[in-house]
């Protein structure tokens, strides 16, 4: 039996319904920022508990026009070191200039600590990151530590389709929130991305933005250094379709991996904490190798030996390790750089069976073994 790092699911009917959608907006010619990605937007922000949510190309773009509305380039944004590229990239492109904060390994997110250290006269906002969908409590201190300092507050929430702490879901804990539709992620659209804010002023420069800076859509009246942002219509269907499974995407996620905790609960390999206030919709299951574990040669023996295929770390190299950063990078990282050298994710789906996560503790067992 082969255990893929991850899989795509699109039942039958779903599949019959967005062909269908996306022959409705074939015969209508509105085949961008059409009726069908209003429908998107709608059932977001009511799944995610919003006023607004904004539909847009991609997960980057979603990070990097709220930072533009918010005006990051008038100061230094604060981003943690263990996160994807579009991360930091977005602030950059938003013109602001960026600095890199540490994490703490046992939540993976923002060390409030370093963050309180981090805070200079030039900080202007932070970006957290909810990694592997996991909001930890110390988003209450990030957000006190924020508040405190007159720091807007960003989440990247590519990983947390559906995520909670406290009851109070992602997207929702700071000035605007930023998700993610690429094809590995908990809702798979392809492509695309949803800005998510309570803020009036927030939704409404967004839909700017995202059409190239145009005051309306019939306008060609330019205001904003806006780009070409906008989420196709067939994009639009596909999500939809995704987004509608939310919940059952969630709920078997966590099954599988609730399944883990029991198999891993005396194992060398150690997952990671996530507390009953925290709903994770275990976009990724993340845990820690022992000491002294080669993290790449594992994978390949579990590959070759086993056929079973880890997924991506979150991350393999913290951000002021890698070298387009080189010129941002001024400081050690411990947490950040120790979380992202330790660390693996047990292949994880929608439909992935008990049986498959058997397979996997099995064979990570033998491999460690070995």
């Amino acid at each position: 039996m082969r255990v893929p790092a991850a899989a795509i699911h699109f039942p039958e009917e779903d599949r019959e319904e967005i062909l269908r959608r996306i022959d409705e907006c074939l015969k209508s010619g509105q085949l961008t920022l059409g009726a069908i990605g209003k429908e998107l937007e709608a059932e977001f922000a009511a799944a995610h508990q919003v006023p607004h949510a904004v539909a847009v190309s991609s997960g980057t773009s979603a990070l990097e026009i709220p930072l533009r509305v918010l005006e990051a380039r008038q100061g230094e944004v604060l981003v943690q070191a263990n996160s994807f590229f579009a991360t930091a990239a977005a602030v950059l492109s938003s013109g602001a200039r960026l600095r890199f904060v540490d994490c703490d390994p046992a939540t993976m997110s923002l060390d409030p600590a370093a963050l309180e250290a981090a805070i200079g006269p030039e900080t202007v906002g932070v970006v957290t990151v909810h990694i592997g969908g996991y909001i930890p409590p110390s988003i209450r201190d990030i957000q006190r530590i924020c508040a405190a300092n007159d720091l807007w507050l960003v989440e990247d929430a590519a990983h947390a389709h559906g995520s909670a702490y406290d009851n109070q879901l992602a997207g929702t804990f700071g000035a605007a929130g930023s998700f993610s539709f690429y094809p590995t992620k908990v809702i798979a659209g392809g492509e695309g991305g949803m800005i998510t804010t309570t803020d009036d002023r927030i939704a409404s420069e967004a839909l700017i933005y995202r059409d190239q800076g145009k005051a309306s859509f019939d306008n060609n009246d330019h205001t904003r250094l806006g780009y070409n942002w906008r989420m196709s219509e067939p994009h639009a269907a596909i999500t939809l379709a995704q987004l509608r499974r939310l919940d059952e995407f969630v709920a078997h996620r966590r099954m599988i991996a609730a399944r883990y905790d029991e198999l891993l609960a005396d194992s060398p390999l150690r997952p990671l904490v996530v507390p009953d206030e925290s709903f994770c919709n275990y976009y990724k299951y993340i845990a820690f190798l022992p000491e002294g574990v080669d993290r790449r040669a594992l994978k390949q023996r579990l590959r070759e030996d086993f056929q079973v295929a880890l997924s991506g770390e979150v991350y393999e190299t913290p951000l002021h390790r890698q070298s387009v950063f080189a010129d941002h990078a001024d400081e050690h990282l411990p947490g950040a750089e120790e979380l992202c050298a330790r660390h693996v994710c047990l292949p994880v789906s929608a439909v992935m069976t008990e049986e498959q996560a058997e397979l996997v503790v099995e064979s990570v067992h033998a491999a460690l073994a070995g």
